[in-house]
C-alpha cells in the first residue's frame, strides 16, 4: 500500500533523506516544512505537490506564498502555523526532522493527532520526554525512532522483553577529533570541527558530535524512548559506524544492528515497519570493513557527555536549559566567537545559573526555561 507522509524540516540533512526515501519508495508527500529556504521549498513543493507547505520564517512564508500561487498548495506560517498543518495532515506517518528545540511543539502536535511519528528530532525528548512519552501513550500514538542508534535499539529490542535489559549499548563514531586532549582541542578550528569521518550532517549535529554532545543527547533520548534508567545506557566508541548500538540482556546475550551509515535506511524502516522492503541504501560488505573496533570515550577531554547524564539524573527542565544553551554555543562557535572548548564552558555555565530548572514540571515551564537558558548562555559568551 502506498503510504502518505509528511516531512518536517524537509530541506535539513534528514529531511532531504527522508525525501529520498520517499522517491525511491513512491510514498506521497502530502505535508512539508522548511524554514527559510524559498527557493528549494518551492522546488520541492512543485515536485511533490502536497496539499500543505509551511514556512517557520514569516517573511519566508509570504514568498513563498507568492511563488507558488500558480497551485493549489496551501501555505501556513510560523511556528503556530506548522503545528495547524500537523493537525490537517491526513496520512500514515509523520517524519519530525526539524532541528532543535523548534521541534517540540510540532512533536506533541504529531501525538495529539495519533498518526505514527518517525522522530529525527532528538531536542523533543531531551527538551520533555517525560511528558512526550506520556502523551503518546495516552494518544496511543506510536514513536518510532529515526536516529540510526536509536533505530537500532528499537529493532534490537524485538529479541527481548523490557525487564530482561541489562544495558543498552549506545555506539558513537568518536567524531573527528577522537583521542586528542583537551588541550589539543583548544587550537582545532571550525573546518577541523565539520571533518566528519563517516556521516555527512548538517553543521549543528556535525559540531555536536565532535563534542560528544550528541551522544549525551541521545543517552537522554534512550532513557525515555526505552524506559531505563541513566546508569543502564552505556557508550562505545565504534569508528566504523557498521554497529549502530546494541542491547545487552540479562543472559548476556548482546543483540545489535549493522548496516552500512545510511539514514535513509532508518527512515524507510520507521515509516515502512514493520514491514522491511529493498531499500535504496548500499548493502554492508564486511569484507570491505574489514575490523570493527571500540572503544570508551574520554569523557575528560569531551566533559558534555557526563553532563548530559548529570542533566538527565537532575530532570525538570535541566536537559532543556542545556540543550539550549548548546544551541546558542554552537552557533557562537561556528560564527568563531567562541573556541571549541567554549561551548562546553557555556553550556556548564549555563546549567549551573538555571539550577532551580530541576523543578520545572510542565511543558510550559520547559519552554520558559530554554528562552531563559538562551539568554544566559548568550549573556555568557558577550
Amino acid at each position: 500500500m502506498k503510504k502518505t507522509v509528511a516531512v518536517l524540516g524537509a530541506t535539513g540533512s534528514v529531511g532531504s533523506q527522508a525525501l529520498d526515501v520517499a522517491r525511491a519508495r513512491g510514498y506521497k508527500v502530502d505535508y512539508i516544512t522548511a524554514g527559510k529556504s524559498v527557493k528549494e521549498t518551492e522546488r520541492v513543493a512543485r515536485e511533490f505537490s502536497p496539499a500543505a507547505v509551511a514556512m517557520a520564517d514569516d517573511k519566508a512564508a509570504r514568498e513563498l506564498k507568492t511563488a507558488l500561487a500558480d497551485t493549489d498548495i496551501k501555505v501556513y506560517s510560523g511556528a503556530e502555523g506548522i503545528c495547524e498543518g500537523i493537525r490537517h495532515f491526513r496520512g500514515d506517518v509523520v517524519v519530525n526532522a526539524i532541528l532543535g528545540g523548534a521541534g517540540l511543539l510540532p512533536t506533541l502536535a504529531v501525538i495529539d493527532t495519533g498518526v505514527r511519528l518517525a522522530l529525527a528530532n532528538k531536542e523533543s525528548l531531551v527538551m520533555a520526554g517525560s511528558e512526550v512519552m506520556r502523551r503518546a501513550k495516552l494518544k496511543e500514538c506510536e514513536i518510532i525512532p529515526v536516529d540510526s542508534e536509536h533505530s537500532a535499539i528499537f529493532q534490537s529490542l524485538k529479541s527481548g522483553r523490557a525487564e530482561e535489559i541489562k544495558s543498552i549499548i549506545l555506539t558513537a563514531s568518536g567524531g573527528p577529533f577522537f583521542e586528542k586532549t583537551r588541550e589539543e582541542l583548544s587550537r582545532v578550528t571550525v573546518a577541523d570541527t565539520l571533518a566528519h569521518p563517516t556521516w555527512k550532517m548538517g553543521r549543528k549535529i556535525t559540531v555536536d558530535s565532535a563534542t560528544l554532545m550528541n551522544k549525551g543527547f541521545e543517552l537522554i533520548e534512550a532513557v525515555h524512548l526505552f524506559g531505563v534508567t541513566p546508569d543502564k545506557v552505556k557508550i562505545t566508541v565504534h569508528r566504523e559506524s557498521i554497529l549502530h548500538s546494541a542491547v545487552e540482556y540479562v543472559d548476556n546475550t548482546v543483540i545489535g544492528e549493522m548496516s552500512s551509515p545510511d539514514m535513509r535506511m532508518c527512515v524507510q524502516y520507521a515509516v515502512d515497519y514493520p514491514s522491511r522492503m529493498p531499500s535504496a541504501s548500499q548493502p554492508l560488505d564486511l569484507f570491505s570493513v574489514g575490523a570493527l573496533t571500540f572503544a570508551k570515550p574520554d569523557e575528560e577531554a569531551f566533559p558534555l557527555l557526563s553532563l548530559a547524564r548529570e542533566a538527565i539524573t537532575l530532570g525538570g527542565a535541566v536537559p532543556a536549559v542545556m540543550n539550549a544553551a548548546d544551541e546558542v554555543a554552537v552557533e557562537a562557535f561556528l560564527s568563531e566567537k567562541i573556541g571549541f572548548n567554549g561551548i562546553y564552558d557555556t553550556v556548564r555555565k549555563t546549567v549551573d545559573m538555571l539550577s532551580l530548572a530541576r523543578e520545572a514540571k510542565t511543558v510550559e515551564d520547559i519552554l520558559a526555561y530554554d528562552q531563559e537558558a538562551r539568554r544566559v548562555a548568550a549573556s555568557i559568551i558577550k
